[in-house]
C-alpha cells in the first residue's frame, strides 16, 4: 500500500512541476513576443516626444521666465495689521 501511495504522490508532484513549467514558459514566450512587436512603436513615440520637447524649447526661448525666480521676493509690505499696534516698540508690552 505504501509503495503505490508513494508512486501516486511522486507522479502528482512531477505532473505539477511540468504543468507549472509549461505555464511559466508560455508566459515568458508570449511576453517576449509582445515586447518585440511593440518596440518600433515605442521607439517612434519616444522620438516624437523628444521632437516635441525640442520644438517647445525653441518656441518659448526667452519668452517664459525661469522657474528659479521668485516674483514676490521683493514685494512691498502692504499689511495694515503690522502697523496697527501702537505699543509694539515699548519695552514692556502687556499684550505679549
Amino acid at each position: 500500500m505504501l509503495k503505490t501511495m508513494s508512486k501516486k504522490i511522486i507522479i502528482a508532484i512531477v505532473a505539477a512541476v511540468l504543468f507549472i513549467g509549461l505555464v511559466v514558459g508560455g508566459y515568458v514566450y508570449l511576453n517576449s513576443q509582445k515586447k518585440s512587436k511593440e518596440t518600433p512603436q515605442i521607439n517612434a513615440l519616444k522620438k516624437a516626444e523628444q521632437a516635441a520637447e525640442q520644438i517647445t524649447e525653441e518656441a518659448t526661448k526667452g519668452v517664459l521666465p525661469s522657474l528659479e525666480t521668485n516674483p514676490l521676493e521683493n514685494k512691498p509690505d502692504v499689511n495694515p495689521a503690522s502697523n496697527a499696534n501702537p505699543i509694539k516698540d515699548i519695552k514692556t508690552n502687556p499684550f505679549e
